[in-house]
């Protein structure tokens, strides 16, 4: 069975495009068999669409080897002609065509005016990877606004500095408590990977992580002491996100295993997942923010303050992309914003560039403290 794949190319303004506008999803061997159908012969099909014999030619005989059926009946001294097999080819394309006409226009010009923002000069896109959080959602909107694209991926916060300092984005999102111990599971997962002088922080925005438990807390859950109750069904987050280094860090503190929280091996990949699997009734509680909780008819128990951050590479601060995004941090219209969603607040830096000794407390630490003096 052959199966389809779909693309697009691009192509100048011209004649042939004029000409080819009613069919805006177009196939190499259709136009070939069509052209050779047209012309009634190799050559003449070669000369319609520009192209030499011998390309023509060597298409079709691919085109017969990938498909394993005859397409061109090949009887020296005749005129060129498509076997049955070559013209149900053709009936099916504008049988398809025909009926998904309305829908591939649509797809055409949504494409031509999505692409456009890229050869516009005053639109800029700046890839993001970032931990998944309602305020990035509504900072892509905000800067969509502005002619500024969030090319936003989510994933774990440690994955995201991870593919900062891999070059697969310029911005990345991560979160953590403002004051855990410098030898806290957070700060030595965290430290590592964020290097001093090459990183800078901006400022981005406060938020509170607690638990997400049904209407009313029925189980009456408080404390993190409470997830280890036998009959109390937790959901966790996966590895790698800062959520769960908030959990494991904080059942560490207080001597608590992981393996006496029932449902510690159940994950899933967000805020508002955890929240759906609560609401559906597959578990009694996770950890996560506010506004996922109350999105999905929850109560809400807060836990712990943090700070979301972001992080930049220090030799991409003035790019164009980078300050116009710290411009739209920094703007009175962005806390207005942030002050709708629930569990968040702004930070009096927002949007300006800090170093990470000055913002982060657990990188004053300093190992060579414990040298003996001379």
């Amino acid at each position: 069975m052959q199966h389809i794949e779909l693309s697009y190319e691009w192509t100048s303004q011209s004649a042939e495009r004029v000409r080819n506008r009613q069919s805006p999803l177009r196939n190499p061997l259709m136009d070939l068999l069509q052209a050779v159908r047209d012309t009634g012969s190799i050559g003449g099909a070669a000369k319609a669409m520009g192209l030499s014999y011998r390309h023509v030619w060597g298409q079709l005989k691919r085109w017969e080897d990938s498909l394993g059926q005859s397409l061109i009946l090949w009887e020296k001294g005749q005129a060129a002609r498509l076997t049955g097999f070559a013209d149900k080819l053709l009936w099916a394309e504008r049988q398809a065509q025909a009926r998904l006409l309305p829908q591939i226009s649509a797809l055409h010009a949504d494409l031509e005016k999505t692409f456009a923002v890229a050869f516009d000069p005053a639109h800029l896109a700046l890839p993001v990877f970032a931990s998944h959080d309602a305020a990035m959602d509504l900072l892509r909107e905000e800067a969509a606004s502005r002619a500024l694209h969030l090319d936003l991926r989510f994933c774990g916060s440690v994955d995201a500095i991870r593919a900062l300092n891999e070059g697969r984005c310029h911005v990345a999102g991560f979160h953590a408590p403002w004051q855990p111990d410098a030898q806290s599971l957070v700060a030595r997962t965290y430290k590592p990977l964020l290097k001093t002088g090459q990183h800078k922080l901006i400022g981005f925005a406060k938020r509170t992580q607690g638990l997400m438990v049904a209407k009313g807390n029925p189980l009456g859950l408080r404390d993190w002491a409470d997830l280890c109750q036998a009959d109390v069904r937790f959901v966790n987050r996966s590895p790698g996100t800062g959520t769960r280094l908030l959990l494991d860090q904080s059942l560490q503190e207080r001597g608590l295993l992981p393996a006496s929280v029932n449902g510690y091996a159940h994950e899933e990949n967000s805020h508002a997942a955890v929240a759906a699997c609560i609401a559906a009734g597959q578990a009694d509680v996770g950890l996560g923010i506010a506004h996922a909780a109350h999105g999905h008819g929850l109560d809400f128990v807060p836990l712990s303050e943090e700070f979301y951050w972001l992080v930049c590479l220090a030799s991409a601060l003035d790019s164009a992309p980078v300050l116009q995004l710290r411009q739209l941090l920094g703007s009175a219209g962005w806390r207005a914003s942030l002050h709708t969603l629930q569990g968040y607040s702004p930070v009096d830096q927002a949007g300006q560039v800090q170093s990470l000794r000055s913002m982060l407390p657990w990188w004053r630490f300093r190992t060579e403290q414990h040298k003996p003096s001379i």
